[in-house]
């Protein structure tokens, strides 16, 4: 179980890469992604979701029932139960692949669909490099037996999927996360948290933080890994574009020395289902928080992605697809002034410095 193999290399699911093969990447996305509760597949209704959205769940993903799938995605189980769809996947790759892509984190963990053996075959098939993740979503999926698992426990399977395999198989997992976090933080999220930095510390590994959606919820995860040992300048805290509501905001949290990933792209919906609350943002008022980070020096510590989790999201079922960054965003921070090098820095240099297994603290 010894890690010193890794050292210096970043770790695909069919195994490990020189870090400069890693190119332009996307750090938060999703080929697998079930809501599969209790053995059964379920739609989700926050607060604020109208009755008439609720009893259309069942109904398939049409042309004529997007409009409402778009502005309530996961009030139709279809949508949120994405984990079949390899044509699907095959075609996104291979399109992302054609535009300049060509690496992608897969951030499904325990417990919401993931399976590695299935994202090896993505890899080898198309030749995009899958980095999967290891570790625990948010508490309500969390499966029974975390309730019982010790901290130890928990740090030992995420070391054994990351050194030797997971899904009953030879694949290794590359990156702990997402790290799923409500708000506040459940006590077996803290739990999952303590046991996340140890791992690290024995790793030198990423780690990718899901956080509640509330302003406080970052600061709060980063105390968490910090006191337990962990590194918060190898974490990237996902989200933000939902957590962030101001320049000053943003800043405040930039400060404490994580990556900030802004990874919501492509959804260009103000009505946020999960927190009504909340005013969606826009791909532009994405970009322009980006031109708030850069001006202020923060350019070594941005990532982006699509979070792509809902077949709508699929180009499949006129979605947006994997590479709507490469397409649509770019081309758009380019007109804003942001230059080719910090966009370099964003999609490739910060990427492989982050995903790059370090030497790590302690012994395994």
């Amino acid at each position: 179980m010894a890690t010193d193999d890794l050292i210096g290399k970043i770790q695909t699911v069919s195994g490990p890469i020189n870090p400069f093969d890693l190119g332009f990447t996307m750090t938060h996305e999703h080929f697998q992604f079930s809501s599969y509760w209790k053995g059964k597949r379920r739609a989700y209704h926050w607060r604020g979701t109208p009755d008439w959205v609720k009893k259309k769940q069942n109904e398939p993903i049409r042309l004529d029932n997007l409009w409402w799938i778009r502005q309530y995605p996961y009030s139709n189980i279809e949508n949120v139960n994405a984990v079949d769809e390899y044509e699907a996947w095959d075609e996104e790759i291979n399109f992302y692949l054609q535009n300049g892509g060509r690496s992608i984190v897969d951030a499904s963990c325990i417990g919401i669909g993931r399976d590695v053996k299935v994202l090896k075959r993505l890899q080898d098939t198309t030749g995009v490099n899958i980095i999967a993740g290891t570790g625990w979503y948010v508490n309500a999926t969390h499966p029974r037996e975390v309730e019982y698992m010790t901290e130890e426990e928990l740090v030992n399977r995420m070391v054994e999927e990351i050194t030797v395999g997971a899904d009953g198989s030879t694949t290794k997992c590359g990156v702990i996360g997402e790290i799923g976090c409500t708000w506040p933080l459940r006590p077996r999220e803290k739990k999952v948290l303590r046991a996340t930095a140890a791992a690290q510390t024995l790793l030198g590994c990423p780690v990718l933080i899901h956080p509640g959606r509330d302003v406080t919820a970052p600061r709060e995860i980063l105390r968490v890994l910090q006191e337990a040992g962990g590194n918060i300048g190898k974490t990237v805290m996902s989200h933000m574009d939902r957590c962030v509501t101001t320049t000053e905001q943003l800043l405040d949290f930039a400060s404490l020395g994580s990556y900030v990933e802004f990874d919501l792209f492509g959804w260009e919906v103000s009505n946020y289902q999960m927190s009504p609350d909340i005013d969606f943002l826009s791909d532009a008022q994405r970009i322009a928080f980006f031109q708030d980070l850069l001006a202020e020096g923060y350019e070594d510590k941005m990532v982006m992605s699509h979070d792509i989790h809902r077949k709508c999201q699929l180009m499949k079922y006129g979605g947006h697809g994997f590479s709507h960054i490469l397409l649509n965003v770019i081309p758009k921070m380019l007109r804003k002034g942001i230059t080719q090098n910090q966009i370099d820095k964003i999609t490739i240099q910060n990427p492989r410095r982050w995903l790059t297994f370090e030497q790590s603290k302690s012994k395994l």
